[in-house]
C-alpha cells in the first residue's frame, strides 16, 4: 500500500472544515462549559482530522482501518456532544440540523472508505 496523502483527502477536508464550525459554536457557550462541553466538543473535533492524518502515515491498510475507527468514534461522539448541547439550548435548531448533517456526512465518508480499504 502507498501511503495517502491526508491533505487530498475529502474526509480529512470535509473534517477540518468541522473543526473550524465546532470552534466558532462552542464560542456561543455559556462560561460554565469552558471545562466540559466546549472542551469535550472542540477536542473531539480535532480528533476526527487529527486521527485520519496519523493513520495515512502508516504501512498497512489494516493500520490505517485502526485510525479511521477512532476517527468514526470521534465523530459519533461529536455527534452526541451536538445533541448534548441542542438540548441544553445552545444552538438555535437550524444550526443544530446543519451540523448535524455535516457530521452525518463525514460519518458515511469514513465508513465507506473503510470498506474500500477492505
Amino acid at each position: 500500500m502507498g501511503r495517502h496523502n491526508f491533505k487530498k483527502m475529502k474526509i480529512w477536508e470535509e473534517s477540518i472544515n468541522l473543526v473550524s464550525a465546532s470552534y466558532k459554536l462552542t464560542r456561543s457557550f455559556p462560561e460554565i462549559e469552558k471545562f466540559n462541553l466546549i472542551s469535550q466538543m472542540n477536542r473531539c473535533a480535532v480528533s476526527i482530522p487529527s486521527n485520519i492524518a496519523e493513520g495515512s502515515s502508516k504501512s498497512t491498510n489494516r493500520h490505517f482501518k485502526k485510525f479511521l475507527e477512532n476517527s468514526l468514534g470521534s465523530a459519533f461522539e461529536w455527534e452526541t456532544q451536538l445533541i448534548v448541547a441542542r438540548n441544553e439550548n445552545y444552538l438555535l435548531e437550524e444550526e443544530f440540523i446543519n451540523l448535524e448533517n455535516r457530521i452525518l456526512q463525514i460519518q458515511k465518508m469514513i465508513g465507506s472508505f473503510m470498506d474500500k480499504l477492505n
